[in-house]
């Protein structure tokens, strides 16, 4: 048998899939983050850690774990996990959809090695402008700061005891070739910083390493486990719903909106401000185009009209036209095509007939466009 894992944003899932692939059992632990300031999103690292112990803890109170011979990881992209030499975390994880790192993102844009190197614009969401930003108004963290870690990496330190990354997450930090599928040590050090930041990497077909002795005999897995490299959250996706070749795609919709296609070979496109990288599958690559509010688009309506999201969209019956009214889905800024992190969202053809159901099926239609 094998577990999955996938840190998300609002959850950390898990699953228990048997050698045929049929699910034995499914948990869940609820995640929140913090936006202390406009911009800003956050989440603690322990949090991840507790939410681990907690799916783990009910997949084994539903079924025998005894038999689970590896686990994989997927999760939420380019959160700046920063530890100091003893893996104590520094601060929160400033988390993907954070967009605090605009002028250090667009500093660092204007260099054009960062493109030519990583196929990308520099995103305020990835992880190196983070970096800068930390180094610019928290120079007392950024002194201590020993290792980067990606979320599910983070997830794997707790898991292994090693500090790995694989090529799918590396090539969302603004730090990686990803012709080359390697850490660039010239865009590292453009940061003030060099490979010892980084963990070593692997494919995320390979293993990363095998579950800790501790960890083992409190969950009742086999010491012998092994934990696979993984991958980002949409490149494990494309695995799981089988698009691994040019010409396939597929849209996720969750806390960010995506649209997923694999390429044969590496083809940059970051004029248009999408994102190329590398799948969980070794030698080969595939392009993204992402809205930074989906899903978190309808939980902030149904929080503005007080009710959730499943009753919203139970509501709306039948097919219908397109409504009158708009929405811009651009709650905290906007990735592609835009990338413009101050950039807000708006109503307009609001009129007096215009109810919550209207709402709801604006912000849908307003995704769905996006």
């Amino acid at each position: 048998m094998y577990i999955g894992l996938d840190l998300g944003t609002s959850g950390l899932k898990g699953i228990l899939m048997s050698e045929d692939q049929a699910i034995v059992a499914e948990a869940n632990a609820p995640l929140t983050n913090e936006r202390p300031h406009d911009g800003w999103s956050e989440q603690s690292p322990q949090s991840w850690l507790d939410a681990c112990d907690a799916v783990i803890a009910e997949l084994g109170a539903k079924a025998d774990l005894s038999g689970v011979a590896g686990i994989g990881l997927s999760g939420q992209m380019h959160g700046a996990t920063l530890l100091d030499a003893s893996d104590k975390v520094l601060r929160p994880c400033i988390l993907w959809n954070d967009t605090r790192s605009h002028a250090e993102a667009a500093s660092l844009d204007a260099d054009p090695k960062f493109r030519d190197i990583t196929g990308n614009i520099v995103f305020p969401g990835f992880t190196a402008p983070k970096l800068a930003w930390v180094k610019n108004n928290e120079p007392e963290v950024f002194a201590k700061v020993t290792k980067v870690l990606l979320p599910k990496d983070y997830l794997r330190l707790f898991l292994t005891g090693d500090y790995v990354g694989e090529m799918s997450d590396s090539a969302g930090t603004a730090w990686f070739d990803t012709a080359k599928r390697d850490w660039s040590d010239e865009l590292l050090a453009a940061t003030d910083m060099d490979r010892s930041f980084m963990p070593r990497l692997v494919e995320g077909s390979e293993t990363s390493g095998t579950c800790r002795a501790i960890k083992a005999r409190k969950w009742g897995v086999p010491a012998t486990c092994v934990i696979a490299g993984g991958g980002g959250d949409n490149a494990a996706s494309a695995i799981g719903v089988g698009v691994v070749k040019a010409g396939q795609a597929f849209v996720s919709l969750g806390t960010s909106g995506v649209l997923f296609a694999a390429n044969d070979g590496y083809q940059p496109d970051a004029g248009r401000g999408v994102q190329s990288s590398c799948p969980s599958i070794p030698d080969t690559w595939h392009q993204m185009g992402v809205i930074l509010a989906a899903t978190d688009a309808l939980n902030w309506y149904g929080r503005f009209v007080g009710q959730r999201a499943a009753a919203l969209t139970s509501d709306l019956g039948a097919l219908q036209s397109p409504g009158k009214t708009r929405f811009m889905p651009y709650l905290g800024g906007e990735r592609t095509p835009l990338n413009d992190a101050g950039i807000r969202g708006a109503f307009v053809g609001l009129e007096h007939a215009t109810d919550t159901a209207a709402g709801t099926r604006a912000v849908l239609e307003g995704v769905t466009f996006a």
